[in-house]
């Protein structure tokens, strides 16, 4: 699982993007309707932040900003660290658990393709483990 690239967990993935002068809301809003952790802040198709569900809660909400008002530029995480595509996994876990971040935007040439998070760690193992439960209720049945 570590192994596989990130070009091969991106593949299927809608980019979700928003400029700067977007408000939180809006982009709260665009991270439901996704059904995403974070948004990838750009101006001139360049990444320039992220912004993510922790930094509406503790930027914006803990802090008693108006959701309405307030700009992605001023809450969010500017020039985070990013990673190729082509890269393994691993690596992007590495970064997560180093930095102390669950999302890492995925840029090729500067430009962002993807995001990758921590929960995509559990896609390959939740599925073994679906499979594997299968697997016993099905023998499970044969035995009676």
């Amino acid at each position: 699982m570590p192994h596989r690239p990130i070009r091969q967990i991106i593949e299927n993935q809608t980019v979700l993007t928003a400029p700067a002068d977007t408000t939180v809301r809006e982009a709260a809003r665009l991270m439901t309707q996704c059904r995403v952790g974070a948004v990838m802040v750009v101006e001139h198709g360049r990444l320039v932040g992220v912004f993510t569900e922790r930094d509406a809660l503790f930027r914006v909400i803990a802090e008693g900003r108006d959701a309405g008002t307030t700009r992605l530029a001023e809450v969010m995480t500017p020039n985070p660290q990013t990673i190729e595509p082509d890269r393994p996994f691993g690596h992007a876990l590495h970064l997560m658990y180093e930095g102390g971040f669950r999302h890492v935007p995925v840029v090729e040439g500067g430009k962002p393709i993807g995001m990758v998070s921590a929960r995509d760690a559990l896609g390959a193992e939740l599925e073994e483990f679906a499979s594997e439960l299968r697997r016993k209720e099905h023998i499970g049945e044969i035995l009676g």
